[in-house]
Protein backbone atom coordinates (compact mmCIF):
# COMPACT_ATOMS: atom_id res chain seq x y z
CA UNK A 1 0.00 0.00 0.00
CA UNK A 2 0.80 3.53 -0.57
CA UNK A 3 2.67 5.26 2.49
CA UNK A 4 1.96 8.44 1.52
CA UNK A 5 -1.88 7.92 1.68
CA UNK A 6 -3.06 10.40 4.73
CA UNK A 7 -6.71 9.72 6.70
CA UNK A 8 -7.95 11.83 9.04
CA UNK A 9 -9.51 10.86 11.87
CA UNK A 10 -13.05 12.23 13.18
CA UNK A 11 -13.61 10.71 17.09
CA UNK A 12 -14.46 12.42 20.23
CA UNK A 13 -13.00 9.39 22.14
CA UNK A 14 -9.25 9.13 23.09
CA UNK A 15 -9.14 5.21 23.83
CA UNK A 16 -10.48 4.82 19.99
CA UNK A 17 -8.09 7.83 18.74
CA UNK A 18 -5.02 6.30 20.48
CA UNK A 19 -5.86 2.58 19.00
CA UNK A 20 -6.02 3.79 15.64
CA UNK A 21 -3.36 6.16 15.42
CA UNK A 22 -0.99 3.05 16.53
CA UNK A 23 -3.22 0.75 14.02
CA UNK A 24 -2.68 3.80 11.28
CA UNK A 25 0.91 4.91 11.66
CA UNK A 26 2.44 1.71 11.94
CA UNK A 27 0.73 0.57 8.01
CA UNK A 28 2.35 3.79 7.39
CA UNK A 29 -0.26 5.94 6.62
CA UNK A 30 -0.03 9.98 7.76
CA UNK A 31 -2.68 10.42 10.43
CA UNK A 32 -4.72 13.28 11.32
CA UNK A 33 -7.02 13.93 14.09
CA UNK A 34 -10.16 16.13 14.97
CA UNK A 35 -12.11 15.71 18.17
CA UNK A 36 -15.33 17.21 16.90
CA UNK A 37 -17.34 17.37 13.49
CA UNK A 38 -16.82 21.08 13.80
CA UNK A 39 -12.80 20.97 14.03
CA UNK A 40 -13.33 18.71 11.25
CA UNK A 41 -14.69 21.15 9.41
CA UNK A 42 -12.22 23.56 10.07
CA UNK A 43 -9.00 20.82 9.19
CA UNK A 44 -10.57 20.11 6.15
CA UNK A 45 -10.19 24.00 4.71
CA UNK A 46 -6.45 23.76 4.99
CA UNK A 47 -5.87 19.45 4.25
CA UNK A 48 -7.27 17.18 2.08
CA UNK A 49 -6.79 13.75 3.16
CA UNK A 50 -7.67 10.64 0.78
CA UNK A 51 -9.72 8.97 3.17
CA UNK A 52 -11.53 9.95 6.29
CA UNK A 53 -12.28 7.64 9.82
CA UNK A 54 -15.52 9.35 11.12
CA UNK A 55 -17.47 8.35 14.37
CA UNK A 56 -21.29 8.86 14.27
CA UNK A 57 -21.95 10.20 18.03
CA UNK A 58 -20.19 13.02 19.08
CA UNK A 59 -20.94 16.18 21.04
CA UNK A 60 -22.32 19.19 18.63
CA UNK A 61 -22.77 18.26 15.05
CA UNK A 62 -23.02 14.41 14.91
CA UNK A 63 -21.51 12.58 12.17
CA UNK A 64 -24.01 12.08 9.79
CA UNK A 65 -24.82 16.04 9.80
CA UNK A 66 -20.34 16.57 9.76
CA UNK A 67 -20.80 13.91 6.65
CA UNK A 68 -23.56 15.64 4.69
CA UNK A 69 -21.82 19.07 4.86
CA UNK A 70 -18.54 17.64 3.92
CA UNK A 71 -20.42 15.99 0.61
CA UNK A 72 -22.06 19.44 -0.15
CA UNK A 73 -18.77 21.24 -0.12
CA UNK A 74 -17.38 21.01 -3.84
CA UNK A 75 -13.46 20.59 -2.61
CA UNK A 76 -14.53 17.47 0.13
CA UNK A 77 -17.79 16.00 -1.53
CA UNK A 78 -14.89 13.48 -3.55
CA UNK A 79 -13.54 11.97 -0.07
CA UNK A 80 -14.23 8.50 0.90
CA UNK A 81 -16.16 8.27 4.15
CA UNK A 82 -16.35 5.59 6.44
CA UNK A 83 -18.61 5.76 9.24
CA UNK A 84 -17.51 4.05 13.08
CA UNK A 85 -19.96 3.17 15.03
CA UNK A 86 -21.35 1.00 17.92
CA UNK A 87 -25.42 1.66 16.53
CA UNK A 88 -25.17 -1.67 14.12
CA UNK A 89 -29.16 -1.00 13.36
CA UNK A 90 -29.71 -0.86 9.91
CA UNK A 91 -31.81 2.33 10.06
CA UNK A 92 -28.41 4.06 11.05
CA UNK A 93 -26.28 2.38 8.52
CA UNK A 94 -28.83 3.33 5.91
CA UNK A 95 -29.09 6.72 7.33
CA UNK A 96 -24.87 6.61 7.10
CA UNK A 97 -24.99 5.59 3.24
CA UNK A 98 -27.54 8.20 2.32
CA UNK A 99 -25.64 11.18 3.48
CA UNK A 100 -22.96 9.84 1.49
CA UNK A 101 -20.37 7.27 3.66
CA UNK A 102 -19.12 4.23 1.78
CA UNK A 103 -18.75 1.64 4.78
CA UNK A 104 -19.46 1.38 8.53
CA UNK A 105 -16.93 -0.27 11.24
CA UNK A 106 -18.75 -1.33 13.98
CA UNK A 107 -17.31 -1.04 17.10
CA UNK A 108 -15.45 -2.40 18.94
CA UNK A 109 -12.70 -1.68 16.85
CA UNK A 110 -10.84 -4.65 14.78
CA UNK A 111 -7.41 -3.76 13.43
CA UNK A 112 -7.57 -6.51 10.54
CA UNK A 113 -11.53 -4.94 9.70
CA UNK A 114 -9.90 -1.42 10.09
CA UNK A 115 -7.37 -1.92 7.23
CA UNK A 116 -8.99 -4.06 5.06
CA UNK A 117 -11.86 -1.75 4.60
CA UNK A 118 -9.48 1.28 3.84
CA UNK A 119 -7.53 -0.24 1.76
CA UNK A 120 -10.43 -1.52 -0.34
CA UNK A 121 -12.03 2.10 -0.27
CA UNK A 122 -8.38 3.50 -1.32
CA UNK A 123 -7.84 1.10 -3.71
CA UNK A 124 -11.32 1.71 -5.50
CA UNK A 125 -10.87 5.29 -5.45
CA UNK A 126 -7.60 5.10 -7.02
CA UNK A 127 -9.30 3.06 -9.77
CA UNK A 128 -12.30 5.82 -9.74
CA UNK A 129 -9.91 8.49 -10.94
CA UNK A 130 -7.46 6.25 -12.86
CA UNK A 131 -11.10 5.49 -15.08
CA UNK A 132 -12.19 9.11 -15.01
CA UNK A 133 -8.65 10.91 -16.45
CA UNK A 134 -8.58 7.77 -19.28
CA UNK A 135 -11.94 8.76 -20.18
CA UNK A 136 -11.33 12.64 -20.28
CA UNK A 137 -8.36 11.91 -21.62
CA UNK A 138 -9.46 9.87 -24.40
CA UNK A 139 -12.50 12.67 -25.05
CA UNK A 140 -9.92 15.13 -25.18
CA UNK A 141 -7.17 13.32 -27.91
CA UNK A 142 -10.64 12.62 -30.18
CA UNK A 143 -11.65 16.27 -29.90
CA UNK A 144 -8.08 17.53 -30.39
CA UNK A 145 -6.80 15.02 -33.22
CA UNK A 146 -10.50 16.16 -34.68
CA UNK A 147 -9.83 19.67 -34.49
CA UNK A 148 -6.35 19.20 -36.04
CA UNK A 149 -7.95 17.17 -39.07
CA UNK A 150 -10.37 19.55 -39.98
CA UNK A 151 -7.68 22.73 -39.61
CA UNK A 152 -5.33 21.00 -41.76
CA UNK A 153 -7.06 20.63 -45.25
CA UNK A 154 -8.02 24.28 -45.37
CA UNK A 155 -4.33 25.97 -43.89
CA UNK A 156 -2.69 24.16 -46.34
CA UNK A 157 -4.67 25.18 -49.17
CA UNK A 158 -3.58 28.55 -48.44
CA UNK A 159 -0.48 27.64 -47.13
CA UNK A 160 0.42 25.69 -50.70
CA UNK A 161 -1.04 29.05 -52.54
CA UNK A 162 0.62 31.93 -50.75
CA UNK A 163 3.64 30.98 -52.98
CA UNK A 164 1.80 31.40 -55.80
CA UNK A 165 0.15 34.98 -54.29
CA UNK A 166 3.82 36.25 -54.18
CA UNK A 167 5.22 35.18 -57.58
CA UNK A 168 1.68 36.67 -58.88
CA UNK A 169 2.13 39.89 -57.22
CA UNK A 170 5.55 40.59 -57.83
CA UNK A 171 5.06 39.62 -61.43
CA UNK A 172 2.09 42.32 -61.31
CA UNK A 173 4.24 44.84 -59.62
CA UNK A 174 7.07 44.18 -62.21
CA UNK A 175 4.35 45.01 -64.75
CA UNK A 176 2.98 48.14 -63.56
CA UNK A 177 6.52 49.46 -63.10
CA UNK A 178 7.23 48.62 -67.03
CA UNK A 179 4.24 50.75 -67.66
CA UNK A 180 5.15 53.78 -65.84
CA UNK A 181 8.43 53.63 -67.38
CA UNK A 182 6.89 53.30 -70.77
CA UNK A 183 3.51 55.62 -70.47
CA UNK A 184 3.50 59.38 -70.53
CA UNK A 185 3.15 60.53 -67.27
CA UNK A 186 0.39 63.43 -67.48
CA UNK A 187 -2.33 61.04 -67.98
CA UNK A 188 -4.46 62.53 -65.67
CA UNK A 189 -6.70 59.47 -64.82
CA UNK A 190 -4.07 57.29 -63.65
CA UNK A 191 -2.06 60.22 -62.02
CA UNK A 192 -5.17 60.66 -59.85
CA UNK A 193 -5.83 56.96 -59.37
CA UNK A 194 -2.45 56.46 -58.57
CA UNK A 195 -2.92 58.99 -55.52
CA UNK A 196 -5.98 57.61 -54.20
CA UNK A 197 -5.34 54.21 -54.21
CA UNK A 198 -1.49 55.45 -52.89
CA UNK A 199 0.24 52.99 -55.54
CA UNK A 200 3.75 53.38 -54.29
CA UNK A 201 2.46 52.66 -50.47
CA UNK A 202 1.17 49.69 -52.26
CA UNK A 203 3.95 48.43 -54.34
CA UNK A 204 6.10 48.65 -50.91
CA UNK A 205 3.55 46.94 -48.46
CA UNK A 206 1.26 44.02 -51.00
CA UNK A 207 4.72 41.34 -50.82
CA UNK A 208 5.64 42.14 -46.73
CA UNK A 209 1.76 41.61 -46.42
CA UNK A 210 2.25 38.18 -48.18
CA UNK A 211 4.95 37.71 -46.10
CA UNK A 212 3.40 38.40 -42.98
CA UNK A 213 0.19 35.74 -44.25
CA UNK A 214 2.82 32.93 -44.93
CA UNK A 215 4.59 33.65 -41.22
CA UNK A 216 0.89 33.16 -39.95
CA UNK A 217 0.12 29.93 -41.84
CA UNK A 218 3.44 28.27 -40.56
CA UNK A 219 2.65 29.26 -37.24
CA UNK A 220 -0.96 27.42 -38.11
CA UNK A 221 1.12 24.20 -39.43
CA UNK A 222 3.06 23.73 -36.13
CA UNK A 223 0.29 24.47 -34.11
CA UNK A 224 -1.71 21.49 -35.95
CA UNK A 225 1.05 19.35 -36.43
CA UNK A 226 1.65 19.71 -32.45
CA UNK A 227 -1.91 19.08 -31.41
CA UNK A 228 -1.79 15.60 -33.43
CA UNK A 229 1.69 15.01 -31.98
CA UNK A 230 0.00 15.63 -29.08
CA UNK A 231 -3.36 13.75 -29.01
CA UNK A 232 -1.46 10.91 -30.81
CA UNK A 233 -4.82 9.09 -31.38
CA UNK A 234 -3.04 6.71 -33.79
CA UNK A 235 -0.46 5.64 -30.84
CA UNK A 236 -2.89 4.77 -28.12
CA UNK A 237 -0.81 0.96 -27.48
CA UNK A 238 2.96 0.94 -26.68
CA UNK A 239 5.24 2.02 -29.87
CA UNK A 240 8.90 3.53 -30.21
CA UNK A 241 8.57 7.65 -30.45
CA UNK A 242 11.12 10.35 -29.98
CA UNK A 243 10.41 12.12 -27.10
CA UNK A 244 11.89 15.11 -28.34
CA UNK A 245 9.07 15.66 -30.18
CA UNK A 246 6.56 14.84 -27.22
CA UNK A 247 7.85 17.66 -25.14
CA UNK A 248 8.46 20.30 -28.27
CA UNK A 249 4.73 19.86 -29.09
CA UNK A 250 3.75 20.21 -25.32
CA UNK A 251 5.73 23.62 -25.49
CA UNK A 252 3.73 24.61 -28.69
CA UNK A 253 0.60 24.28 -27.04
CA UNK A 254 1.73 25.93 -24.17
CA UNK A 255 3.00 28.93 -26.13
CA UNK A 256 0.28 31.12 -24.92
CA UNK A 257 1.39 30.58 -21.33
CA UNK A 258 5.08 31.17 -21.97
CA UNK A 259 4.67 34.69 -23.20
CA UNK A 260 5.36 37.84 -21.41
CA UNK A 261 2.40 39.03 -19.10
CA UNK A 262 1.95 42.11 -16.60
CA UNK A 263 3.82 40.83 -14.16
CA UNK A 264 7.10 39.50 -15.75
CA UNK A 265 8.85 38.99 -19.34
CA UNK A 266 8.45 35.97 -21.42
CA UNK A 267 9.50 33.01 -19.82
CA UNK A 268 12.65 31.35 -21.38
CA UNK A 269 12.75 27.74 -22.66
CA UNK A 270 16.32 25.98 -22.69
CA UNK A 271 16.27 23.01 -24.33
CA UNK A 272 19.45 20.23 -24.08
CA UNK A 273 19.57 17.15 -25.22
CA UNK A 274 22.23 14.32 -25.82
CA UNK A 275 22.02 11.93 -28.60
CA UNK A 276 19.55 9.46 -26.97
CA UNK A 277 17.15 6.35 -28.41
CA UNK A 278 13.24 5.84 -29.34
CA UNK A 279 11.81 5.20 -26.13
CA UNK A 280 8.51 2.26 -25.93
CA UNK A 281 6.07 4.24 -24.49
CA UNK A 282 2.35 4.82 -24.70
CA UNK A 283 2.95 8.29 -26.28
CA UNK A 284 -0.10 10.30 -25.37
CA UNK A 285 -0.08 9.35 -21.57
CA UNK A 286 3.72 10.36 -21.34
CA UNK A 287 2.32 13.99 -23.39
CA UNK A 288 0.08 14.06 -20.53
CA UNK A 289 2.59 14.07 -18.09
CA UNK A 290 4.74 16.96 -19.50
CA UNK A 291 2.11 18.96 -19.58
CA UNK A 292 1.18 18.63 -16.26
CA UNK A 293 4.61 19.53 -14.98
CA UNK A 294 5.11 21.91 -17.20
CA UNK A 295 1.64 24.10 -16.42
CA UNK A 296 2.87 23.67 -12.85
CA UNK A 297 6.34 24.80 -13.58
CA UNK A 298 4.41 27.97 -15.51
CA UNK A 299 2.46 28.51 -12.47
CA UNK A 300 5.35 28.34 -9.95
CA UNK A 301 6.92 31.36 -12.17
CA UNK A 302 4.04 33.29 -11.77
CA UNK A 303 3.48 32.97 -8.52
CA UNK A 304 7.29 33.95 -7.47
CA UNK A 305 6.87 36.90 -10.28
CA UNK A 306 3.83 37.94 -8.38
CA UNK A 307 5.61 37.64 -5.17
CA UNK A 308 8.69 39.59 -6.27
CA UNK A 309 5.99 42.62 -7.83
CA UNK A 310 4.65 42.80 -4.00
CA UNK A 311 7.69 43.49 -2.71
CA UNK A 312 7.94 47.19 -3.20
CA UNK A 313 11.43 47.46 -2.07
CA UNK A 314 12.71 44.41 -4.20
CA UNK A 315 15.17 45.34 -6.90
CA UNK A 316 15.48 41.80 -8.29
CA UNK A 317 15.15 41.67 -12.04
CA UNK A 318 13.34 38.58 -12.96
CA UNK A 319 14.19 36.40 -15.81
CA UNK A 320 11.80 33.40 -15.38
CA UNK A 321 13.14 30.12 -17.53
CA UNK A 322 12.23 26.65 -17.36
CA UNK A 323 15.13 24.20 -18.97
CA UNK A 324 14.12 20.77 -20.40
CA UNK A 325 16.95 18.30 -20.08
CA UNK A 326 17.00 14.79 -22.09
CA UNK A 327 19.86 11.96 -21.55
CA UNK A 328 20.54 8.67 -21.01
CA UNK A 329 19.82 7.10 -17.44
CA UNK A 330 23.65 6.11 -15.33
CA UNK A 331 22.43 2.56 -16.16
CA UNK A 332 21.95 3.03 -19.95
CA UNK A 333 18.54 1.31 -19.69
CA UNK A 334 17.00 4.00 -19.60
CA UNK A 335 15.99 7.76 -20.63
CA UNK A 336 15.87 11.03 -18.06
CA UNK A 337 13.94 13.51 -18.63
CA UNK A 338 14.70 17.18 -16.11
CA UNK A 339 12.36 19.76 -16.48
CA UNK A 340 13.80 22.86 -14.53
CA UNK A 341 12.18 26.19 -13.40
CA UNK A 342 13.09 28.97 -11.26
CA UNK A 343 9.90 29.79 -9.56
CA UNK A 344 8.84 30.24 -6.26
CA UNK A 345 9.91 26.59 -5.18
CA UNK A 346 7.95 23.99 -2.33
CA UNK A 347 8.21 24.02 1.03
CA UNK A 348 9.77 20.89 2.62
CA UNK A 349 5.91 19.39 3.61
CA UNK A 350 4.59 20.62 -0.20
CA UNK A 351 7.21 18.78 -1.69
CA UNK A 352 6.71 15.69 0.57
CA UNK A 353 2.36 15.79 -0.39
CA UNK A 354 3.33 16.90 -4.29
CA UNK A 355 2.42 13.79 -5.66
CA UNK A 356 -0.84 13.26 -3.12
CA UNK A 357 -3.69 12.77 -4.75
CA UNK A 358 -6.21 16.20 -4.31
CA UNK A 359 -3.53 17.86 -2.85
CA UNK A 360 -2.82 21.23 -3.67
CA UNK A 361 -1.88 24.89 -2.71
CA UNK A 362 -3.97 26.33 -5.45
CA UNK A 363 -7.47 28.15 -4.03
CA UNK A 364 -10.59 26.13 -4.79
CA UNK A 365 -11.39 26.64 -8.35
CA UNK A 366 -8.15 26.76 -9.68
CA UNK A 367 -6.39 23.50 -8.99
CA UNK A 368 -7.55 19.69 -8.58
CA UNK A 369 -4.81 18.59 -6.99
CA UNK A 370 -4.94 15.36 -9.51
CA UNK A 371 -2.11 16.35 -12.30
CA UNK A 372 1.00 15.21 -10.56
CA UNK A 373 -0.95 12.10 -8.68
CA UNK A 374 -1.89 11.26 -12.16
CA UNK A 375 1.42 12.05 -13.79
CA UNK A 376 3.11 9.76 -11.24
CA UNK A 377 0.95 7.00 -11.83
CA UNK A 378 1.50 7.19 -15.27
CA UNK A 379 5.28 7.02 -14.90
CA UNK A 380 5.80 4.65 -12.02
CA UNK A 381 2.72 2.16 -11.95
CA UNK A 382 2.33 1.99 -16.11
CA UNK A 383 5.54 2.54 -17.17
CA UNK A 384 7.90 1.46 -14.56
CA UNK A 385 9.67 4.60 -14.24
CA UNK A 386 10.38 6.54 -11.39
CA UNK A 387 9.05 10.64 -10.84
CA UNK A 388 10.92 12.70 -8.04
CA UNK A 389 11.20 16.16 -7.49
CA UNK A 390 13.79 18.92 -5.22
CA UNK A 391 12.81 22.03 -4.77
CA UNK A 392 13.82 24.79 -2.42
CA UNK A 393 11.75 27.95 -1.40
CA UNK A 394 12.11 30.89 -3.58
CA UNK A 395 14.50 29.24 -5.86
CA UNK A 396 12.55 26.72 -7.99
CA UNK A 397 11.69 23.28 -8.64
CA UNK A 398 13.17 20.55 -10.46
CA UNK A 399 10.96 17.31 -11.65
CA UNK A 400 13.40 14.06 -12.93
CA UNK A 401 11.76 11.32 -14.80
CA UNK A 402 13.19 8.05 -15.35
CA UNK A 403 11.74 5.74 -18.20
CA UNK A 404 13.19 2.23 -19.51
CA UNK A 405 13.68 2.30 -23.20
CA UNK A 406 11.45 -0.89 -23.82
CA UNK A 407 8.23 -1.93 -21.83
CA UNK A 408 7.73 -5.12 -23.53
CA UNK A 409 10.77 -6.41 -21.67
CA UNK A 410 9.54 -5.19 -18.55
CA UNK A 411 6.30 -6.52 -18.95
CA UNK A 412 7.59 -10.08 -20.00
Amino acid sequence: MKSSYSILIVDDNLTNIKLLLDILNQSGFRVSVAKSGENALVKLQENIPDLILLDVMMPGIDGFETCRQLKENPKTKDIPVIFMTALSELVNKVKGLQVGGVDYITKPIEPEEVLARIQVHLQLRKIQLQLIQTEKMSSLGQLVGGVAHEINNPINFIYGNIFYAQQYVRDLIQTIKLYEQYLPENIPEIQQWSEETDLNFLKDDLPQLLSSMEVGANRIRDLVRSLRVFSRLDEAQLKEINLKEGIESTLMLLSHRLKSTSHRPEIEIIQEYDQFPLIECYASEINQVFIHVLNNAIDAIDSKAMMLENQSKNQEVFIPQIRVQIESATDQKGLKISINDNGIGMSPEVLRRSFDQFFTTKPVGQGTGLGLAIAYAIIVDKHGGTLSCSSEVGQGSEFNIILPLSQEKRLS
